[in-house]
Order: C-alpha cells, then structure tokens, then sequence
C-alpha cells in the first residue's frame, strides 16, 4: 500500500456523502476509510486513515492503464485549498460558523465534467439512494470497459457521450431514469456535436455557465453545479429547494426571494468562495432546519 499524501482539515465522510459526483457513483465504507472508483481507464481503490483534523490517503490498487497517484488525489480532492482561509472568509455569521464546526473539513470535490453533467442531469427531482442505483445502471450497462496491462476485464467505467446519444429513450429509462432519459439523450447529443466539454476548461465562470445551460436538462442549478464541481469555479452558488429555503429562512426572516436575488446576495456575502460557502449551508441545512 502507498501512501500519496497527507492531509489537513479533510473529512472523508462528510466529503463522500455530500451529494457530490464520488457520492453517486464510488463504492466506499465510511468506517474503513475505504474509497473505489473508476479512473479514466483504472479502478482505483483508496485508503484514507486520520481523523477530520489530519490524515493520509493510500493507494490500496490501482488496475488499468491510468496513472493515479498524489497528483490525481490532491486534484480530485481539492487538498491544495488553504481551508482555514477560506473558514475565516466565510464565517459571516453565526450559522455559518456553526455550520463550519460542525462539518469542518468538508470539502468539494474537483471531478471530470461529463461526470458531473451525467450525474448532476440525474440527481433532478430524486434522492442520493436512487441517483446511485441509476449510475451504477448506466455504468454496467453502457460503460467502457476497463482493462489490465494482460487486456483482461478489471471493471467499468463512465459510459462516454457518444454512446449514451445513440440509446433510445426507452432503453435509458430501463436503467430508472424516468423523465431524465431525455435530458441525458438531448445532452449527451449537445456535448458530441456542438460543445467540447473539455475545451471550456480555463474558461470564464459566465461562459462555462452560459454554454451548459443551451442544453437541455440543464438550467441554472445544474450548470452552477457543473461549474463549481466540474470546473473548480468557487464562485458557483447552486441554488436548489434546500438551499433557497436555508437562504431565505436564515437571511431573510423566512421571506421568499428569486434566485436571481439570491445569487445576488451569495455573491456580495461570499464572492469568489460562494460555492464553499453553499455547500456547508446546504449540508447544515438539510440536517438541522
């Protein structure tokens, strides 16, 4: 087992069951500390021991032809962001301060940006449980095989875009998406033939936005979502059910606002760390509003 890097201020639980593209598709054990997930072209299995204050993680396998090691886990994890700086940016008032402690080193994640759109097109109007079990539907089903160095099956990985734009409706929604089948056909579609996903990398956090959400599916929420875990632009501000009513409940005396006032006020409060700032509100939301 190897070890790849260390770690401050990281909690492996409350990073993988936070509603983040690792949660829909990874198998893990909180207990263990152990993490398995495709790769690009591996199976990677992980091994985090340490506590939410400090810690390592190690590579248990890796089986493939990807390189995984303390640059690809650093990158997915985000292990380079200075938390405590960004604690005490948006530690503007008592909620969020309570939020921080007790989540503290909850972190977001730095994930493919197919996986995100895929995933974050799936997770509309539905829970974690079943979000899981139609990934890992459309993974087994529609992903690309993943060998060893022999050429021999070791697992599955993402099904690309162009694969999931030729399947009908009907043979998508047999894997439970419901009315997402056509969300996930007409993007999968959109991204092949008229936007590179990969080329928006370095992009603007507006043009990446404006340029998700011309597909269909994908509308404001989901695109800042995209943007935030798929691009790394912190300041995305996801704006859901959960978080527009902590929003307006903790902020605003419980008077409804749009969302376009909300990103207003995300984005004058916590600017550029907006996205960290939503995604403690949303997990000390959902648990304790």
């Amino acid at each position: 087992m190897q070890r790849l890097v260390s770690t401050r201020n990281f909690a492996f639980g409350y990073t993988l069951e936070s509603a983040q593209p690792l949660t829909f598709y990874s198998d893990y054990a909180i207990g263990g500390g152990l993490l398995t997930f495709p790769y690009q072209k591996s199976i990677v299995s992980l091994r985090y021991r340490g506590d939410n204050k400090s810690g390592s993680f190690y590579l248990e396998r890796s089986t493939g032809k990807s390189v995984f090691g303390r640059e690809e886990a650093s990158y997915l994890f985000r292990l380079g962001d200075d938390m405590e700086r960004i604690y005490e940016s948006i530690s503007t008032d008592a909620f969020m301060i309570a939020a921080i402690e007790k989540y503290r080193g909850l972190r977001l994640t730095r994930n493919d940006p197919w996986v995100t759109t895929l995933t974050f097109i799936i997770s509309q109007f539905n829970n974690i449980k079943r979000i899981r079990r139609i990934v890992k539907l459309l993974i087994e089903r529609y992903g690309t095989d993943i060998n060893d160095s022999s050429g021999m099956p070791v697992g599955k990985g993402f099904p690309d875009m162009e694969t999931l734009s030729r399947l009908s409706v009907k043979e998508l929604m047999e894997c439970g998406t419901g009315f997402r089948a056509g969300y996930i056909k007409e993007a999968s579609r959109y991204f092949t033939e008229n936007v590179d996903l990969y080329k928006l990398e370095g992009k603007s956090y507006s043009m990446i936005k404006d340029a998700l959400i011309g597909a269909r599916g994908i509308g404001d929420k989901v695109a800042d979502i995209i943007a935030l875990m798929g691009y790394g632009k912190l300041e995305a501000f996801p704006i859901d059910t959960w978080i527009k009513r902590t929003v307006e409940k903790v902020y605003f005396n419980g008077h409804g606002k749009t969302v376009k006032e909300i990103h207003r006020f995300a984005d004058e409060r916590w600017g550029e760390l907006a996205g960290y700032a939503q995604q403690y509100l949303y997990w000390h939301g959902m648990h304790s509003l």
